[in-house]
């Protein structure tokens, strides 16, 4: 697969920098009030049945995307990102909340990080990275309520987190009888 180079468009107010937490985060370099917009992403868009490197990828929810980025079925579109954002790292305790929608004039599905509270100069922006179960990875936040995995707190997912990874979690594992319920319900 040949790989495209993409100049990655500088954001105002954002710096990447090396991160404590994971390798490279975005620090804010100004204040940024709760409910500013920090950021809107940049990216290309995939199927999920496509090939290619998800590493930076959003899942985007397909509830409101017309059947052209959602395919038969409802399938999982994944935006690819190619700016600052995509360095933006995991917490449990997120600062950012990423939001998306239809662009109307291009049709084309966007997403934007919008602060969770004041979020000062010099500090780490973070969001929830919410994996499904199948997918949790161990978590190295450090917040206070790190849930020991990034995953979907969601008890439908955390009965999907593999058995090798159970015991990173930090938080209530559904019953064995809620785990019966969701997955008859589901």
């Amino acid at each position: 697969m040949r790989r495209m180079h993409i100049e990655m468009p500088i954001v105002s107010g954002l710096r990447v920098v090396r991160s404590a937490v994971h390798g490279y985060g975005v620090i804010a370099e100004r204040l940024f009030e709760k409910g500013e917009v920090l950021i809107h992403a940049e990216g290309f868009l995939y199927g999920e049945d496509e090939v290619f490197d998800d590493t930076y990828a959003l899942v985007l929810p397909t509830d409101d995307l017309p059947g052209t980025y959602t395919g038969s079925g409802g399938k999982q579109i994944f935006y690819d990102l190619v700016d600052q954002s995509r360095w933006i790292n995991h917490s449990c305790e997120p600062n950012s909340n990423v939001e998306s929608a239809m662009d109307p004039e291009t049709g084309r599905p966007v997403a934007w990080w919008v602060a969770a509270r004041d979020i000062e100069p010099g500090e780490e922006i973070f969001y929830d990275y919410a994996f499904v179960g199948s997918a949790a990875e161990p978590c190295g936040c450090g917040a206070a309520t790190c849930r020991g995995l990034i995953v979907d707190p969601d008890p439908a997912e955390l009965v999907q987190i593999p058995a090798r990874l159970r015991k990173h979690l930090r938080i209530p594992m559904p019953t064995s009888g809620d785990a019966d319920r969701i997955r008859r319900a589901g």
